[in-house]
């Protein structure tokens, strides 16, 4: 009876042992995860981590020029052209005309802003909203005889203040070239170099200066490098 009792238990042993050893996960079960210090496959370069589509492309940063432009000529006549609401923007266009020799001309408007800086920031506001094209104050002599024209002006709600397009819209700058520079509070050109060149197409348009509020103070070192990086030093 030992014998057939210990046949029989081999037996079920032996029977056991080959149905686990046949177990196998179906087709598209049980998939191996990373080993351990093995990266998981990251997307290609330029696609999104949800889809892989390629993500995209992100705008120029707000001191590069929307397009490559012919290189300016040095020793061209200049004039520097602004608005400055503090002073800043004053004191950037006085350092460039030092340092270039080029006339200036300053866009004020016939009706002037308040003086109170929250009541300016309504005023620029509400002028943005009815795109409002504010009347300059006198004119330029002999503006066709200028070949490079210095723009500059505060950055006003991400935009350049209205009395620009003012005299972008009054004045032709086709075949010119536009050094524009502008102050701000750290925002630098937001959208007003693609503004510039929208309206005037005919015109070549050099990369900007951008400087905050404080180095708007003491700009003469950041001119002199604008100005030697664009061609334009003297």
């Amino acid at each position: 009876m030992k014998k057939v009792f210990a046949g029989i238990l081999g037996c079920a042993m032996l029977a056991t042992l080959t149905a686990c050893g046949s177990a196998r996960p179906t087709s598209g079960e049980g998939t191996a995860a990373p080993q351990r210090g093995e990266p998981a496959a990251q997307p290609a370069a330029g696609a999104s981590a949800a889809s892989g589509a390629p993500e995209s492309t992100p705008e120029s940063t707000p001191d590069a020029t929307p397009e490559s432009t012919p290189e300016p000529v040095p020793g061209a006549k200049a004039l520097v052209v602004y608005f400055s609401w503090s002073g800043n923007t004053e004191a950037i266009a006085g350092e460039i005309a030092a340092q270039t020799g080029a006339d200036t001309f300053k866009l004020e408007p016939t009706t002037a802003y308040s003086t109170d800086y929250d009541t300016v920031l309504d005023e620029a506001q509400a002028e943005q909203r009815a795109d409002a094209r504010p009347e300059i104050m006198g004119g330029i002599e002999n503006f066709e005889s200028y070949d490079v024209i210095y723009l500059g002006f505060p950055n006003w709600w991400g935009d350049m203040p209205m009395i620009l397009y003012s005299f972008l819209d009054g004045y032709d700058l086709s075949g010119k070239t536009i050094a524009p520079f502008v102050s701000s509070g750290g925002s630098g050109f937001s959208g007003a170099l693609r503004a510039i060149a929208s309206a005037e197409p005919g015109a070549s348009l050099t990369d900007g200066l951008s400087l905050s509020s404080s180095a708007s103070q003491t700009p003469g070192g950041a001119v002199a490098d604008w100005l030697a990086e664009i061609g334009l030093a003297e």
